[in-house]
Parts: C-alpha cells; sequence; structure tokens
C-alpha cells in the first residue's frame, strides 16, 4: 500500500505453502462471503498454547503463531490445545483474525471513503459509507498501516469484525488506486524522493525484477527492494499497478487492487 512508503514497514517471514492447505483455503474461503479481495481462510489445528500464543498447525511448511487477546478482547473463549480453527488472513499474509470451525463469525463489509485523516497512532478511524452516514470505528494493529494508506477522498471497501473493529481494508477499485495515487502527489513529497510509475504487468516478479508497460506505452523494468518483493509476488500478468520507485530506480512499494486486471 502506498502508506508503507510513510510509515516503517513490519519484517514479515514469508511462509511456503503446501498444495492441501491451499486447497482447504480456498474451500473455506468459497463459503466465506465477508472478506476482502486477496483474503483467505486458513483451516488448522491448535497444537500448543504458551507465552500468550497459539501454536496452530495449518499444513503449512511452519506452524502459525496467534496471539490469545485476538480472541480475549472480543470476549471469545480462548484457545486450547486440540481446537479446530479458522484463521484468516489478508493479502499480506497477516492476521485478520480466528475463529473456532463453526463459530458464529460476524464480519461485515462496508464500503465507503475515510472521512477525515486518521488521528496520531492510526488507532481509530472515521468511515463515511456510501448512503452518507459516518462510522467510527477502531483499528487493529497490523492493519494501521493500510488503513492509513486510504487518502480521505478514496474509495474503499473495509472489513469490520464482531467488536467493530476494522481488521483489513483494501481499495474499492482499479480506478481508487490511480485516484490515491493522484491525492498523495496532492500533498507533501513522498518520503525519499520516490517517484509514481502507473502501467500494466507484462512479466510478474522474477529474479527480484519486474517488468511493467507504462501508461505512456513504454516497456520497463524495475529491480525491486527485498521488503517489497512479497507483495509484489502478487501480482499477474495484466493486472493495473503504481509502482513507487526511489533515487536508485528501484521498486519500494506497489499499490493496487488484488485480483483486478485490465
Amino acid at each position: 500500500m502506498i502508506a508503507t512508503v510513510l510509515w516503517p514497514r513490519l519484517v514479515l517471514t514469508v511462509l511456503l505453502v503446501s498444495p492441501a492447505s491451499v486447497a482447504l483455503a480456498a474451500a473455506a474461503s468459497a463459503d466465506t462471503p465477508q472478506l476482502l479481495a486477496g483474503d483467505r481462510v486458513l483451516l488448522g489445528t491448535v497444537e500448543e498454547v504458551r507465552s500468550e500464543q497459539a501454536r496452530i498447525n495449518t499444513g503449512e511448511v511452519e506452524p502459525r503463531f496467534v496471539p490469545m487477546n485476538v480472541r480475549k478482547n472480543k470476549g471469545l473463549p480462548a484457545l486450547k490445545p486440540g481446537d479446530q480453527v479458522e484463521i484468516t488472513v489478508n493479502d499480506q499474509n497477516l492476521l485478520v483474525d480466528v475463529h473456532l470451525s463453526g463459530e458464529a463469525n460476524h464480519h461485515r463489509v462496508v464500503r465507503g471513503q475515510l472521512a477525515d485523516t486518521l488521528e496520531t497512532g492510526h488507532d481509530k478511524a472515521v468511515i463515511r459509507t456510501t448512503n452518507g452516514q459516518e462510522e467510527q470505528h477502531p483499528v487493529r494493529p497490523v492493519a494501521r498501516s493500510k488503513v492509513a494508506s486510504i487518502p480521505v477522498g478514496a474509495d474503499a471497501v473495509f472489513l469490520i469484525d464482531s467488536a467493530d473493529t476494522i481488521v483489513d481494508v483494501t481499495f474499492g477499485s482499479q480506478e481508487a488506486v490511480h485516484r490515491a495515487a493522484e491525492l498523495w502527489e496532492k500533498k507533501a513529497p513522498l518520503k525519499g524522493n520516490l517517484s509514481r510509475i502507473t502501467g500494466m504487468v507484462l512479466t510478474p516478479l522474477e529474479n527480484n525484477t519486474i517488468t511493467i508497460r507504462t501508461d505512456t506505452g513504454t516497456e520497463r523494468s524495475y529491480a525491486v527492494r527485498p521488503l517489497s518483493q512479497e507483495r509484489l509476488a502478487q501480482l499477474s500478468k495484466g493486472q493495473a499497478v503504481v509502482l513507487f520507485i526511489d533515487d536508485d530506480n528501484q521498486v519500494t512499494d506497489v499499490a493496487f487492487v488484488p485480483g483486478d486486471k485490465r
């Protein structure tokens, strides 16, 4: 997201997913319409609870570790060894929510725009919905940088959990991605004098390089910084993107709508 060029990034551990886990996730997502584009559901079993974290086997190469306060803060029963769970992760492979299998899941999707800039700390946001109503919600810590990346006035889709907290967000359309880039340009210059390149993916990430056809019709290739490679690995041929390029002509961030193509 655009705001990750303005706020510190979290260094994520990339987990390799087994074919069985992907199949389970796809099946679960098909039955779970209240998610955003790019979100997926993993099925797993709690193996151990220690130091306020639950270690969960999802069939991936490495187990998932889920903080116990994710459920405690919503008044839900604590996880225990042997529990069958459904873990929702977003397009950045970050935890969105965790529920016991069969447990009521009251996520709701809200379309709208941020009504105002986020306060210091980015822990609260006011959404102006498409029908003109305003809603104030706390923001989960892992979602704060994504929410902060949405400029006021850009169409977005917010995922709200049962505790009325924003747990994920994405741009509402490809047009909104371009609109967001325009809005950021009107604000203070991007940190590090980043330039913005808009275009369509010709060759997805390969050997740490991505190739796009710019809006002016020029074919260009860019090396991708290590911290940005996980996000760019999600892109596919034909997808519209906005790349943020640093002074060394390398990609430091990207904005796109998951699954959207021209």
